[in-house]
């Protein structure tokens, strides 16, 4: 059974940073694309970073400067680096991640960590 799980969240001011992180575990043979999303109340789940097998990262335009993704194949963990954080950051967190699960299938499937709460208020 995959598992992905989250870590870092947690109550920090205005301007502070934080650090999430994600590691998969389980029957793997192979790793695509991996990001974290985040789901703030009343609202729908958005893409904050998302970062290739090859390790190219895309940002959405309201985390660019502020937050770096980072992977580690070897370990099948990502990071999330949240500097500068904005009460609008507020939300629960969830790792993703496209993964092969089967020996004898090429075929990829998505996965999802079960959210770490971020919360930034004064």
């Amino acid at each position: 059974q995959v598992q992905l799980v989250e870590s870092g969240g947690g109550l920090v001011q205005p301007g502070g940073s934080l650090r999430l992180s994600c590691v998969a575990s389980g029957s793997i043979f192979g790793i695509g694309a991996m990001g974290w999303y985040r789901q703030a109340p009343g609202k729908q789940r958005e893409l904050v970073a998302i970062i290739s097998s090859g390790g190219v990262p895309n940002y959405a335009d309201s985390v660019k400067d502020r937050f770096t993704i980072s992977r580690d194949n070897a370990k099948i963990m990502i990071a999330l680096q949240m500097n500068s954080l904005k009460p609008e950051d507020t939300a629960v967190y969830y790792c993703s991640a496209t993964l092969r699960t089967m020996r004898n299938s090429g075929s990829y499937y998505p996965y999802w960590g079960q959210g770490t709460q971020v919360t930034v208020s004064s």
